[in-house]
């Protein structure tokens, strides 16, 4: 039997990622993946796997793992969860190993919303076309996980890890996004209200998209209508109610409201790690 790893408890969500399945849009397919791509990679690069490989992303802490076979080489990026190992404290953002029979936990992180568990040789569940990741709002992809579930691990790269430790993130109290005006920005009255109000990110905030509260963009014509056109990670829009919805991993492929702004795509994943009732703000940037 090769290595695998039998889940015990999941914690509010625990998914199977990758970095989602790109170029499918035209036929209705959002890419999903990873809602923090880069601690994705940092993880997979910490472990000499590919970036692309799958690992687990685990929403505000509270996984717990054992090792079925192994040993098996793990690390923890994303947001700064306390990891042990039977009992051993472990720590974040370093690369470690588990003998079989080992049990991982994960706690609530210390800030961040969601924690990658990468594992050397990525998680090999079966992919659904032509990827690992679990898209919350299709439903699509590896299934969500739950206590029981075992989840198979591949064959160990050839390269070694060439580090032991990383650099963990930082994510302040107000999460600062710089974002790129318009197509749509005609279509609000003050789309300068979305960089001068201070916004909170809403608890119905999930991997679809990050909904802000504490202000409102006034539409220019309540009564116009905006044909739908294709929507994209990182797009701000600004439904009836004028709260700004942030769309993220597991946005929809097209949209019917203004897109005013769209956040610069290394902010996206700073915004994945936004928790409910965290402070956020919008910077102007130029493309």
């Amino acid at each position: 039997m090769s290595a695998a790893l039998r889940i015990r408890r999941t914690g509010p969500l625990c998914l199977v990622e990758d970095l989602g399945r790109p170029g499918l849009s035209a036929i209705g397919v959002g890419r999903s993946g990873a809602a923090d791509r880069s601690a994705l990679c940092q993880a997979n690069r910490a472990l000499a796997n590919p970036e692309d490989a799958a690992a687990l992303e685990v929403t505000f802490g509270g996984l717990e793992l054992e090792v079925v076979q192994g040993p098996v080489w793990l690390c923890v990026t994303g947001a700064p969860a306390p990891v042990s190992v039977d009992g051993r404290e472990i720590g974040p953002y370093s690369v470690f190993s588990a003998p079989a029979g080992a049990v991982v936990r994960l706690g609530t992180p210390t800030s961040g919303l969601r924690s990658y568990v990468g594992v050397r040789g990525g998680v090999d569940v079966g992919p659904v076309l032509g990827s690992r990741s679990h898209d919350v709002m299709a439903e699509l992809g590896p299934g969500r996980l739950a206590e029981g579930d075992v989840v198979p691990i591949g064959c160990a790269p050839a390269a070694y890890p060439a580090v032991d430790h990383l650099p963990p993130l930082h994510l302040p109290e107000e999460v600062v996004l710089d974002a790129v005006r318009g197509p749509r920005d005609g279509w609000v009255r003050e789309v300068d209200e979305l960089v001068t109000t201070g916004w909170t990110a809403s608890e119905k905030s999930n991997r679809v998209g990050m909904r802000l509260a504490g202000g409102a963009l006034k539409h220019v014509d309540p009564d116009r209508q905006l044909p739908s056109e294709g929507a994209y990670r990182g797009a701000v829009q600004v439904p009836p109610s004028g709260e700004p919805v942030l769309f993220l991993a597991d946005h929809p492929v097209t949209g019917g409201y203004p897109v005013v702004a769209v956040v610069v795509d290394a902010h996206v994943d700073r915004a994945a790690q936004v928790r409910p009732g965290q402070s956020v703000r919008f910077r102007w940037v130029t493309p």
